[in-house]
């Protein structure tokens, strides 16, 4: 058998980085995952190979070489994914699909031949072991949440690692929280299921024998979902790994504002080498956070929180919504302050959308209030549903967040205010200077300090780091990069 196993192209979005990525040379900011431990599971006799459209184009000779087409993707892939399925039916190719993107929006995808959906540790087996038989069906799906232990590593001899920036790895699944716009409960449940340490260990010594020398990320959607098992096996464990084998990656990953509150936690995931965590803040309005159900974040003060988090040498990455029912026509001034003055550099905001199958999708169905299902890029200025704030205030609002914050007069001097209260212990072992460091800073000189509308700015950002900040001299370039794609896909 022969399988091409194909991950369709992503939009140009905050996400996609597109543009920060040319200064180092590489296509994508992270393999797939997903379907690259999809291919773990399939039969090791098969002969298999990957198309990440992200970083190579898919040729017919591709398709046409091929048994059959696995393809997994996310819903903002949906474009791309349906080019690759229109391809596959004209040269007669059979099809296999899974993934976000099927899981939840099946039905409009009768072109494929077999759907193999929800997660692949329950749903896959039966689709193989029915191959085998020569009794496939159309659609295969379960009601169970795997045990993790029964998920191989991935198979990372099909990508060229040089294409992407960082690798990435899965610790758990599920989220213990239930907020309503989002879908991860329906996708991967309330409960926190994870690998076992010794899993880890695998899965890091392969990027480790494969010459893997940089970042690393911890895809979960929560990764503090399960603390006590995090700061009693997998944290200690990864302390000492990485000191054994003198400091070969840099860690990042998602979790809940709650990280502040557990300075174990937090100093653990430093020695760990942890550097980034990106966290779901949503809105500073206390009564759309009510309506949303993210209880979590409320009665706090979120500034402190980041803050904390920051001083314990984690860089905050956030995520910020406007469109909630309750949000009041000063949100959007709110919004730009919340974030200006917390110093989240990396501030991603979008307009709410409602994911199929969330309970904000059913409850706005009932509400006779959708209008169709969400493209996935909540930054392309769509909403799939009438808000209860006029739409043109609310459309206008939003690209005033985006224009302001994003402007290089606020984007830098909210990246000066990060690294006056980032305070990383210092870390000893190599530090992991590349060649293509030196490449993208001799590219942000050309691009933002002499091209630059931001070249002001720019230069201002390092004198001041080299005189007051030296050692995040490397860093302060990195975000000041980062600055340069958002600016682009907003078009400032």
């Amino acid at each position: 058998m022969k399988i091409l196993l194909v991950y369709p192209k992503y939009p140009d979005t905050f996400w996609s980085f597109k543009h920060a990525l040319k200064f180092i040379s590489k296509k994508a900011s992270f393999p797939p995952l997903g379907i690259l431990t999809v291919a773990s599971m399939l039969p090791k006799e098969w002969e298999k190979r990957l198309i990440d459209m992200n970083v190579s184009a898919l040729a017919e000779d591709d398709l046409e070489w091929a048994d059959y087409v696995f393809i997994s993707a996310m819903v903002v892939q949906k474009k791309s994914a349906m080019e690759v399925i229109g391809r596959c039916k004209k040269l007669g190719i059979k099809t296999v699909a899974g993934g976000p993107l099927f899981t939840t929006e099946y039905k409009e995808f009768e072109d494929i031949d077999h759907l193999v959906l929800n997660e692949a540790e329950s749903t896959l087996p039966s689709f193989l072991e029915d191959l085998k038989k020569g009794c496939t069906h159309h659609i295969y799906t379960s009601k169970e949440w795997p045990d993790l232990s029964r998920t191989p590593p991935p198979l990372w001899e099909l990508i060229n690692m040089k294409k992407y920036a960082s690798m990435c790895i899965q610790y758990s699944r599920g989220c213990p929280f239930n907020c309503e716009f989002c879908d991860i409960v329906v996708l991967n449940g309330h409960k926190p299921r994870t690998k076992s340490k010794d899993q880890i260990l695998e899965e890091l010594e392969v990027l480790y024998s494969r010459g893997w020398r940089s970042s690393v990320f911890f895809v979960d959607d929560n990764f503090i979902g399960n603390r006590k098992r995090l700061k009693t096996e997998l944290l200690p464990f990864l302390i000492d790994w990485m000191k054994q084998k003198k400091y070969p990656f840099s860690f990042f990953t998602e979790a809940s504002i709650n990280l502040s509150d557990d300075e174990e936690l937090m100093r653990l995931m430093g020695k760990a080498r942890f550097k980034k965590v990106f966290i779901g803040i949503e809105t500073p309005n206390e009564e759309s956070l009510t309506e949303c159900n993210k209880y979590l974040n409320k009665n706090r003060d979120l500034i402190a929180c980041v803050k904390k988090i920051q001083s314990n040498g984690l860089e905050v990455q956030g995520g910020f919504i406007v469109g909630f029912d309750n949000d009041p026509p000063s949100i959007f001034e709110r919004q730009i302050s919340f974030i200006q003055k917390s110093g989240i550099v990396t501030a991603m905001v979008g307009l709410l959308n409602a994911p199929r199958g969330t309970r904000l999708y059913h409850r706005l169905k009932k509400e006779k209030r959708l209008l169709n299902d969400p493209s996935g890029d909540n930054t392309d200025f769509s909403i799939n549903f009438i808000p209860k704030m006029n739409i043109e205030t609310l459309m206008n609002g939003y690209k005033k967040i985006l224009n302001t914050i994003y402007s290089p007069k606020h984007y830098y001097k909210r990246l000066i205010t990060f690294l006056k209260n980032y305070k990383p212990k210092p870390l000893r072992g190599k530090i992991n200077f590349k060649f293509c460091d030196l490449k993208a800073f001799l590219k942000s000189i050309w691009s933002l300090g002499i091209k630059g509308k931001e070249r002001l700015h720019y230069w201002k950002l390092i004198s001041w780091t080299l005189i007051r900040r030296p050692r995040f001299f490397h860093l302060a370039i990195s975000l000041a990069i980062y600055g340069f794609h958002f600016r682009k896909i907003v078009q400032i």
